[in-house]
């Protein structure tokens, strides 16, 4: 037995150690508060523009193609952001390019709040992206890497619950501090700087992924964090953990192998699914503010209309959590997704505040759903030391129809109206139904290995 091959076995017995975890432990729990947090300014920051772009329009005279070149350098950043930074923690390990990252696109959210003029204001909101998109690429492989098979799922669902809370946060915000004055706006993005608060927590309780440690010969400690992992379970169940289930070794992988036969095709569905949702969900809650008080709504009551909907985001998160390891994920992404059209085409022809807010309400909470399987598959479909940098280029490649989606939205509005809007919106769920309904692959209760 060669000295690889020895290797490769001892890694693959640590990482069906996690797996065998029967439930969270108290440290996995502590992770995820921090996690969460992180997500919650995360999330807070990516819609902050949305929200803000009505009194942007007039205070600064923006025309609605000046707000869709604003919206399309945050999704330059973080094309850049999404490659740049699942690579490093490829290369680097998870830990840290999670606490840099935060610091980064804290920093620059606050760049955004001193922004003299709209240049100004594109370059902190693409710096904020490269800082917004390495960090979520990253933390969902780190819960997909550091979390029971049988529960990833689970606690994928949760961190974008608790994570999208920041969304009705940011809207809740505009609508009560964007009315006292001009250049009250600012004070929106200053509030999204306090994310790097977290960092400091970070520093002292964020261990790195076993799965990284194992893959790069750091065994020792990713022997000592299991093995705490499993103090903890042990005294939570009064007994004997569950027999091991190791899966057979596989080779770590190199950059080039995402490019063979067999990860190709997933790297293919998963761009097309991610393209998909980033156009519908910053298509329709990047812009809905800004389309509803274009087809006359005032900008007050479209503010309070975007924050009612805006609250569905959380409660979608969180509608998968019971099934989203019990069945299998591409299905129940793929049906959440093919509702978000029914509701996008219903939402296109609704006339009435009232309907409006419920089919609003309605497709984000869907949307929703879909983006915690879709978050809980990206980085499943991957090896160890490709996982990052895999989940990155799908996540990229989402952001480049986010770089092309305002200028996509603005030019259907202007050529064609509202209604056409939302009738592209539906078409793109229909498109991501099929690529993850058809063509995704089975992960659920299967260990990373496994896939």
């Amino acid at each position: 037995m060669t000295a690889t091959t020895s290797q490769l076995e001892r890694a693959a017995v640590l990482k069906a150690r996690i797996d065998r975890l029967p439930h969270a432990t108290l440290t996995h729990k502590k992770w995820m508060v921090l996690l969460a947090a992180f997500f919650f300014f995360d999330t807070m920051d990516a819609a902050m523009l949305g929200y803000v772009a009505p009194a942007l329009r007039a205070e600064w005279g923006l025309s609605i193609s000046a707000i869709g070149v604003l919206s399309s350098t945050t999704f330059l950043g973080m094309i850049l952001g999404s490659v740049i930074g699942g690579r490093l923690a490829d290369r680097l390990g998870r830990r840290n390019v999670i606490l840099y990252s935060v610091a980064v696109y804290s920093a620059f959210s606050l760049g955004c709040a001193v922004a003299p003029n709209a240049t100004f204001l594109g370059i902190s909101r693409a710096l904020t992206g490269v800082g917004l998109q390495a960090m979520t690429g990253v933390l969902l492989v780190f819960v997909s890497e550091m979390y029971p098979k049988h529960l990833r799922g689970r606690y994928q669902a949760l961190l974008l619950g608790f994570g999208c809370v920041g969304i009705p946060v940011v809207a809740g915000l505009s609508s009560l501090i964007i009315p006292m004055g001009t250049g009250m706006w600012r004070w929106v993005f200053a509030v999204g700087s306090l994310g790097v608060i977290g960092c400091v927590v970070g520093m002292r309780i964020l261990p790195e992924s076993v799965r990284w440690q194992v893959d790069n010969g750091k065994h020792a400690e990713a022997e000592k964090l299991i093995a705490t992992l499993e103090s903890e379970a042990r005294l939570r169940t009064g007994g004997e953990l569950p027999a091991l289930v190791v899966s057979q070794p596989v080779s770590s992988g190199q950059v080039k192998d995402l490019f063979n036969k067999r990860y190709l095709g997933r790297l293919t569905v998963l761009s097309i699914c991610m393209v998909c949702f980033i156009l519908i969900n910053y298509g329709f809650n990047g812009w809905v503010a800004t389309l509803l008080v274009e087809r006359g709504i005032p900008q007050p009551q479209a503010m309070q209309l975007a924050f009612f909907m805006s609250v569905a985001s959380v409660l979608g998160a969180f509608l998968v959590y019971p099934i989203i390891d019990r069945f299998e994920r591409r299905t129940v992404g793929a049906v959440s997704m093919f509702m978000v059209a029914l509701f996008l085409l219903a939402f296109a022809f609704a006339s009435s505040p009232a309907f409006i807010v419920i089919f609003g309400f309605l497709l984000t909470a869907f949307l929703f759903a879909a983006l915690s399987v879709l978050y809980t598959y990206a980085p499943e479909i991957f090896p160890t030391n490709l996982r990052g940098l895999g989940a990155g280029i799908g996540n990229g490649m989402g952001r480049v129809a986010g770089l092309l989606g305002g200028l996509i939205v603005a030019a259907i509005y202007n050529g064609l109206g509202f209604t056409a809007v939302f009738l592209y919106l539906a078409g793109c769920a229909a498109i991501f139904a099929i690529a993850l309904g058809i063509f995704g692959l089975k992960t659920s209760k299967r260990s990373l290995e496994e896939v």
